[in-house]
């Protein structure tokens, strides 16, 4: 399924660039406060920037962002025959509708940017529509989310494992030699297609994107350096798949699709790749949610880091996707929400996880697991100190001797906060905290202070805790005993870093 042929792509490609359809004329157009109602899912605020405006940035505006019946007049800038053949716009008694969503994007986190092709969001101005089972998100926070967390390191292949629009794709091409795409819905195949080929997206070795449809990892059979997935984690009761919302609901029990996904990465990863995952998993009765993925990778040989980024009670959570669905206001909205109460109740959910699972091939004998539930700010993009966080594991788990030869250093965006009375002569707390990533702090006293303060990378850390330990006037190997197991914890945590 294609929605435009080459030459098709090429002249809407070509009316784009010409009438600026890109991210800052756009803003420049509606303004800040136009800017911040679509951010609320109004228009009115952009409508009212726009005035009287018919020229053809503003009317390509009106037509995708705003969803206004537009006069075809208006849109000469346009390949409309080719539009409208493709079923992207409607037309009728000479005014034009958007049918199919297209809209700029630009990230200057690394670069991506192009357009990005999707179903017309749900809601705009309050209006209620049903969503289709097949619908093909745009844009969204979470796949924003996933964008920003996923490592940015130079990688020779990557899978975009239900990569619906597109977006994490263009992100991909950027690093990675080679991309497949995957997902189960022709539609979103349809969609990334045109994204990617309006984008003019191109691997870091010149390939194109490659799309493949089917159901989890069985539409590839080669491994991977990186696998990033966004998948339809939503745990809705069963439905027909008639009913059931493609881009959201995979008809697994429970977060069984999650797990599914875990489960499979390490026969898809190479030797040291990584999959990350934004997922949603289901905490069991009192069960602590870190017991279930322990068990879901038990076996596998790899290193999992799981932090949950939010917690939600059955009631928010259902309430949350049952909104999502356009059921707000309608008669199905208290029957819907009792059936997800009884299914809940089935399988025994008394909760919800939000957040990212890392999963690397490390290759180490004891896999090394990290559960941290992280509800706090964090710098975006994260993605950098997610990819940097491999090498800290490394030498976290170094053996005490080569711990101590080691030479270490203080990472860049990491400073010293002192804090104590006005006029004490000494601070009463001293704080390592990170200005980027996770923006972790660790409080130290004054042997660790001292310790940390010298690592520039310059003396052996074994050197230096001798030094420092002399000036205290504290033993040498009580002042190791009591400062190697802060030091594994800033390797691991990114306070600290190879020199």
């Amino acid at each position: 399924m294609t929605l435009l042929d080459t030459d098709a792509v090429n002249r809407l490609r070509d009316s784009l660039e010409r009438i600026d359809y890109r991210t800052d004329a756009i803003l420049e157009a509606i303004g800040e406060v136009g800017q911040r109602g679509l951010g609320r899912n109004t228009t009115v605020a952009a409508q009212t920037s726009l005035g009287s405006r018919d020229d053809p940035l503003a009317a390509t505006v009106r037509l995708w962002l705003l969803r206004c019946p537009v006069p075809v007049t208006q849109l000469s800038a346009l390949p409309l025959d080719d539009l409208v053949t493709a079923g992207i716009v409607a037309v009728e008694d000479d005014w034009a509708r958007a049918a199919i969503d297209i809209r700029p994007y630009d990230s200057p986190d690394d670069g991506a940017a192009g357009w990005v092709v999707s179903d017309l969001a749900p809601g705009l101005d309050k209006v209620v529509t049903v969503t289709r089972p097949d619908y093909v998100l745009g844009v969204s926070p979470a796949s924003t989310s996933l964008a920003q967390m996923t490592s940015r390191r130079p990688v020779g292949s990557a899978l975009d494992l239900g990569c619906g629009c597109g977006v994490q794709s263009l992100h991909l091409a950027r690093h990675a030699d080679r991309v497949v795409a995957t997902d189960i819905n022709p539609r979103a195949l349809a969609m990334a297609e045109l994204s990617l080929a309006l984008s003019g997206a191109e691997t870091t070795d010149g390939s194109a994107v490659a799309l493949r449809e089917g159901p989890l990892y069985d539409p590839v059979d080669q491994r991977f350096d990186l696998i990033v997935s966004n998948p339809p984690y939503v745990m809705s009761p069963p439905r027909s798949d008639a009913e059931r919302l493609v881009y959201r609901e995979a008809g697994f029990a429970g977060d069984g699709l999650v797990e599914a996904v875990l489960r499979g990465a390490p026969g898809r990863l190479n030797p040291g790749g990584t999959a990350q995952i934004l997922a949603n998993w289901a905490q069991i009765g009192d069960q602590p949610w870190q017991d279930r993925l322990t068990d879901w990778v038990a076996g596998a040989g790899c290193d999992l880091w799981a932090v949950e980024r939010e917690h939600l009670d059955v009631h928010e959570y259902i309430e949350t996707w049952l909104t999502d669905a356009g059921l707000d206001g309608s008669a199905q909205w208290r029957p819907r929400y009792q059936e997800w109460l009884d299914y809940f109740g089935e399988l025994g959910i008394s909760g919800v996880s939000m957040g990212w699972l890392t999963l690397t091939a490390a290759g180490r004998d004891t896999p090394d697991l990290s559960f941290e539930e992280w509800p706090w700010a964090i710098q975006q993009p994260v993605g950098v100190a997610v990819g940097a966080r491999r090498e800290g594991v490394d030498d976290s788990l170094l053996d005490d001797e080569d711990l101590l030869a080691g030479h270490w250093q203080v990472r860049e965006d990491v400073v010293a906060e002192s804090t104590g009375r006005p006029g004490a002569a000494d601070p009463e707390h001293i704080v390592y905290r990170q200005r980027s990533g996770l923006r972790r702090a660790m409080e130290v006293d004054t042997l660790l202070g001292g310790v940390l303060g010298a690592c520039d990378g310059e003396m052996a850390l074994g050197t230096i805790i001798s030094a420092v330990a002399r000036i205290l006037a504290v033993d040498p190997s009580a002042a190791a005993a009591q400062t190697l197991g802060p030091v594994r914890t800033a390797l691991r945590e990114g306070i600290l870093e190879r020199s």
